[in-house]
């Protein structure tokens, strides 16, 4: 959100559904926050690998934000099966994007912890890297 109170991210007709991949409670909710707060609509959170990947294959959204450790399990195959239906994927990490495999390094990084204008500002611009615009944007 600007000073003015609207929101950072571009604005369509219909919202925008993001899916939320994290394992931990507390920053589940604040994402799950986030996405409203900005107008979005969440699908998810899910903070299990296999529920993920379910999803990343059968649910309808226009850009996923997920926790790179799950666990103690990379999300690289989620990220993979996002990536081949041509929907932008957003790393949210500890480890920045120099924790990213090289094949992700395109991929907008979220560094834990970030703020509400970070946030919207990854999705932004996940959303213009993405030559289909499946955002919705």
């Amino acid at each position: 959100m600007d000073r003015l109170g609207t929101s950072s991210m571009p604005t369509s007709e219909h919202k925008h559904r993001i899916l939320v991949v994290e394992d931990e409670a507390m920053i589940s909710m604040l994402l799950e926050d986030m996405v409203l707060d900005c107008g979005g609509e969440l699908v998810g959170p899910v903070a299990k690998f296999d529920d993920a990947l379910e999803l990343a294959h059968q649910a309808e959204f226009g850009v996923a934000v997920l926790d790179l450790n799950l666990n103690g399990t990379l999300s690289y195959p989620i990220a993979e099966v996002i990536r081949e239906r041509g929907i932008p994927v957003i790393f949210a990490t500890g480890y920045g994007a120099d924790g990213l495999l090289d094949r992700f390094s395109d991929c907008p990084t979220l560094q834990k912890p970030f703020s509400q204008q970070d946030f919207a500002g990854a999705v932004a611009a996940a959303c213009r890297h993405d030559a289909t615009d499946s955002c919705g944007l």
